[in-house]
């Protein structure tokens, strides 16, 4: 019964189910887990009693022979005759309390799972089939004209049996009737109100997956890899463990309007994604688009765009002796719905899972979320922070430091992007070990001049303070930027951006036009016990004189 509940879960979970679906589901559930708890337990009594009853005729049958042989002196055959009618005789009357205790167990069985009154779950029960009725009675009759039965209550039984077959199939006649009359107005009446908003068509997936036909196997049996629901299930738990919210429940649905091997990723509402996959072959990666040597059907490989090859599933073991790693269509997938979710982690996280992480806050720390919420920062503002940490891929799990920070921020200002700097900071020890590579963050420095050129065209004061770049310079930092991350890019490293704590938002606000994947740290967010190995400086003659 647990296997079944969890697998009804699973099945909402991944959107292979409604909500209604899922509740009678789990109804069905209920009934057939206390029509087995009744059976089992009536079950007990019925074969205790049975037992029972054929220890005691074997006690009668010996206990008799031993006193009519030992006692009243009768021969041996006489004794086992009479001695034996008797223990017949005395069954037939113990037959009553065993009558009363087996109806007693059906009741309890009847009853099992069905919910209101007994007497009411029985008559709904022998009134929903009147053929049973008919049968018995047709038995009934039967029975009146074997010979050597009573004719007359074996009749009136058979009489009564077959009324109420008849009357109880009256019964049901008018109610499918009714029943039908009910459907055809409510048809009429959803038709008539076919053009009206309805709430269930204006719904929006948070995330959906659509299949083309040909990749149906995917979410089916029919399939020797893993399910790919069940592959979503994990990824969401891994997002949940990494970015420390649960993403909604990815609903998969065939679109028969695709082509057949495509797939589609939509995010709100909106395709975020696309790619073709071969459901009967396995993807190589060729990052080089040197030949492999394998044969197969080259392709671009859907989540980077990378070169790539479909071979054949036989081709497996040659691929892994020749150092290529093979990749599965689900793993495929999952991969692109991975890389889908972490560029818009901000949207999907909601008002609702927002108030949800709020409620769901650690008790040493309900205090504090009752002292700053509503009273001094709002929980949109609060899923706005939030968004903007997401939006750079910093994991949200520790909420109690994260509100602390927010405390401690709303003091001196209003702003978001300035709320979210302060947390930042506060997160120095899981940003700095999130970007660690063997104990050392690379960084770029942002250097003298472009530190003087941003400085320069930050326009405002306080909450109020906007870049005003020229176009013409923004444009230079970023190829200036673009040019640095390659050169270090072709010897192996990634380095992260360094910048003063005042000019970190900024700069990133022209990075990720660009590159958003680029990492713009500040020196606030570096923790005094990480290792920092500069790689250079960003330079540029033109900086200075295009900002002044």
């Amino acid at each position: 019964m647990p296997g079944k509940q969890m697998a009804i879960d699973a099945d909402l979970s991944a959107g292979m189910i409604t909500e209604d679906q899922a509740r009678a589901k789990r109804a069905e559930l209920e009934a057939e887990s206390g029509f087995y708890g009744a059976m089992d337990g009536a079950s007990k009594f019925v074969k205790g009693d049975a037992i029972a009853s054929v220890v005691i005729t074997g006690i009668n049958i010996l206990v008799g022979l031993t006193i009519g042989v030992v006692l009243h002196g009768l021969p041996f055959g006489e004794a086992f005759r009479t001695y034996t009618i008797l223990t017949a005789g005395e069954g037939l009357v113990s037959q009553i309390p065993a009558l009363i205790v087996s109806t007693a167990a059906g009741l309890l069985v009847s009853k099992g799972g069905a919910r209101g009154k007994t007497g009411m779950a029985l008559s709904e029960q022998l009134g929903r089939y009147p053929q049973a009725f008919a049968i018995v009675g047709a038995l009934l009759a039967a029975l009146a004209l074997a010979p050597g039965l009573p004719f007359l209550p074996f009749a009136l039984l058979a009489a009564g049996c077959g009324w109420l077959s008849w009357s109880l199939g009256q019964t049901a006649a008018r109610r499918r009737a009714d029943e039908l009359a009910v459907s055809i107005i409510e048809a009429e009446k959803s038709a008539a109100e076919a053009a009206e908003p309805i709430a269930e068509t204006l719904a929006i997936d948070a995330v959906r997956i659509e299949l083309g036909y040909a990749l149906l196997p995917l979410i089916n049996d029919s399939n020797s890899e893993p399910r790919l629901d069940d592959q979503v299930r994990a990824l969401r738990r891994q997002l949940a463990a990494d970015y420390g919210f649960v993403l909604p429940a990815v609903r998969i649905l065939d679109n028969m309007t695709l082509p057949p091997h495509q797939y589609l990723v939509f995010v709100r509402g909106t395709e975020a994604a696309r790619g073709e996959i071969r459901i009967d072959k396995l993807l190589v990666i060729n990052p080089g688009g040197a030949p492999l040597g394998l044969a197969g059907e080259t392709a671009r490989e859907p989540v980077f765009g990378l070169p790539a090859l479909w071979i054949d599933r036989s081709l497996r073991d040659e691929a892994a002796l020749r150092g290529l790693t093979t990749v599965t269509c689900g793993t495929v997938v999952t991969t692109h719905l991975t890389e889908v979710v972490k560029a818009n982690l901000p949207d999907l996280l909601t008002y609702t899972e927002t108030q949800k992480l709020l409620t769901e806050v650690h008790r040493d720390v309900e205090k504090l979320v009752a002292e700053i919420i509503p009273s001094k920062i709002t929980v949109s503002a609060v899923q706005r922070v939030l968004q903007t940490l997401l939006a750079e891929e910093i994991s949200i799990r520790d909420i109690p430091t994260i509100l602390e920070g927010i405390a401690e921020a709303v003091s001196f200002t209003q702003s978001i992007r300035f709320i979210a700097e302060h947390v930042r900071a506060r997160l120095a020890r899981q940003i700095s070990a999130q970007h660690t590579r063997d104990g050392v963050i690379p960084v770029l420095l942002l250097g003298a001049r472009w530190d003087e050129a941003f400085s320069e065209a930050i326009v405002g004061q306080g909450d109020e303070r906007q870049l005003a770049m020229a176009p013409d310079l923004v444009q230079r930092f970023i190829d200036t930027v673009a040019r640095a991350l390659d050169r270090w890019a072709e010897r192996g490293e990634i380095p992260c951006l360094l910048t003063n704590p005042a000019l970190r938002p900024f700069v990133r606000s022209v990075i990720e036009r660009a590159r958003p994947a680029t990492v713009v740290l500040s020196q606030s967010e570096i923790h005094p016990r990480v290792r920092v190995r500069a790689l250079g400086t960003l330079d540029d003659d033109s900086a200075t004189a295009a900002a002044a």
